[in-house]
């Protein structure tokens, strides 16, 4: 049942996680779910970081190093309207399907063409496009993929269950720069490999993931979508929820994105060391201290049933680690901005994604209206590459991690509002 702009919560609804069909109170069922998301997980994540981190800022730079910085703005600006459209639709599509599966596997198998046809272009606008259809693929297999935890895990287990989700960011952004980096000077072959690397998830979750289709549903006219889609964000606390995960995803890939230009134009780095090779170095730190937050963080939420302080928290700190650059635009110093800023961002994700699962207005919309949060992931990433080339052009980098703080600061206050979680 779709929610109206002027629904309230109700009241009388089971939480997200409570479906009988998906049989979410046994523990032996989540224990098997955890692996496969975190794998699932895991690929994502190394697609989108190795792509995005490294081999799509070489391609652009080798294409037009004049003006990569605005370039790779336009490519990742242009790409995200892409992903902010496809994961609320794809989850929609996939609500009213009643499956999660098909969708996981179909979506892993698309990044693997859009991936080949990526590396094989050779102009800024073809790799807009086929970068375009690249983030169309991974919203498709992401949006199912993060509705599985409301669906098949119950509200006392969702801590864990996205910690799991939340170690395959630093596991995968690792996995994913490492090979990137490995095929720095073969971009078509680094692209096809991490298409591949989602393909195989999504076939491993599709086979060993069990499924039990939940009742489709009838299509639901466009502008009742559309109404659906803006009225969720009526509910004031998944509203506060969109509002503090916008902004820090804001503040985070405004600098993420442009880390291999920060590195090769405003750090001095050792002699030898290429930015690149720099890059394939502060992932596994920043992943090392991510994975410990990230199960710290969850199992802690759990045990201490308090959501909001770590997010809050962690928030303030992800604020604090983009001054550290800042204040010593060194080497050394960006090897400690990476340990602290995935020590922040781990716990924000695994902490915030378990929050936002016990804010959903209803179950029975659960993968759409985590499409629609998921526009907080993707909606920044739009306005992210734009203001970090114009804050560059301007000001150069400095001023674009002070932006960064900024916007991690807002994000930590946003989530006070929130009523219906601790």
């Amino acid at each position: 049942m779709a929610l109206s702009p002027t629904d309230d919560v109700p009241q009388d609804l089971p939480e997200p996680g409570a479906d009988p069909a998906a049989a979410p109170g046994e523990a032996g069922s989540t224990r098997r779910l955890l692996p496969l998301l975190f794998t699932g997980n895991a690929a994502m994540y190394a697609l989108y970081l190795g792509v995005g981190s490294v081999l799509l800022p070489l391609q652009i730079e080798h294409l037009d190093p004049a003006a990569k910085v605005a370039n790779l703005g336009l490519v990742g600006g242009v790409s995200a309207i892409f992903a902010t459209v496809f994961n609320p639709v794809a989850g929609a599509l996939s609500d009213r399907s009643g499956r999660r599966n098909p969708w996981i596997l179909g979506g892993g198998l698309a990044a693997v063409a859009a991936m080949a046809l990526l590396g094989g272009v050779d102009t800024v606008l073809l790799v807009c496009l086929a970068w375009c259809l690249g983030q169309a693929a991974m919203n498709c297999y992401q949006a199912a993929l993060t509705s599985v935890v409301p669906d098949r895990v119950p509200a006392a287990r969702r801590g864990t269950a996205s910690a799991a989700v939340g170690l395959g960011l630093p596991v995968g952004s690792v996995l994913g720069v490492l090979v990137a980096s490995a095929f720095s000077d073969r971009l078509r072959t680094g692209y096809l490999a991490l298409g591949l690397l989602v393909a195989l998830a999504g076939l491993l979750f599709g086979g060993l993931a069990r499924e039990r289709r939940m009742p489709a549903r009838q299509p639901v006219p466009l502008r009742e979508q559309a109404a659906a889609f803006l009225g969720v964000l009526r509910v004031p606390d998944f509203r506060w929820a969109f509002i503090g995960r916008a902004l820090l995803v804001l503040g985070y890939f405004a600098v993420v994105g442009y880390q291999l230009y920060i590195l090769q134009d405003h750090v001095e780095l050792p002699a030898g060391l290429a930015p690149e090779d720099a890059v394939a170095i502060l992932t596994p730190i920043s992943a090392v201290t991510m994975a410990v937050s990230t199960v710290l963080g969850g199992v802690l939420s759990d045990r201490l049933d308090r959501r909001k302080l770590f997010v809050g928290v962690s928030a303030g700190l992800s604020a604090a680690s983009l001054l550290i650059p800042v204040l010593s635009p060194t080497w050394p110093g960006m090897i400690v901005f990476s340990a602290v800023n995935g020590l922040a961002f781990g716990c924000f994700m695994a902490v915030d994604t378990a929050l936002v699962t016990m804010v959903l207005p209803r179950a029975e919309d659960a993968a759409r209206d985590m499409g629609v949060l998921n526009i907080a992931n993707a909606g920044p990433q739009i306005v992210a590459p734009f203001v970090a080339s114009a804050v560059v052009g301007l000001g150069g980098y400095t001023p674009l991690f002070l932006l960064g703080a900024a916007l991690a600061v807002a994000g930590a206050l946003a989530v006070r509002p929130i009523r219906g979680v601790r």
